[in-house]
């Protein structure tokens, strides 16, 4: 799956790719608090990108900054949320 097709997936398509694939489904489609649950419960740096992503949405930057450390990334603001869901989404899908 490709992150073009992410976009426009089934919530059971993107189940079937990781969880960090579904926290990126529930981003795309605007359901944050399901997407921020998933998130929380992926204890890796790529989940802490994610969870930094949904900080950026969410307008919270000082957190979002707190959960790209923990991830080990660069921090963007939400003029580049559309960039950085495509990066992550690169990561997550190869």
């Amino acid at each position: 799956m490709t992150a073009a097709e992410l976009k426009t997936a089934t919530q059971a398509a993107a189940e079937a790719v990781s969880p960090e694939a579904l926290a990126l489904w529930h981003a795309k489609q605007g359901n944050w608090e399901a997407a921020h649950n998933i998130a929380q419960d992926i204890h890796t740096k790529v989940g802490s990108w994610i969870h930094a992503l949904l900080h950026v949405i969410e307008g919270d930057q000082w957190n979002a900054d707190y959960w790209f450390a923990k991830a080990g990334r660069p921090s963007h603001g939400p003029k580049e949320i559309d960039k950085l869901w495509d990066e992550i989404a690169g990561v997550v899908l190869s």
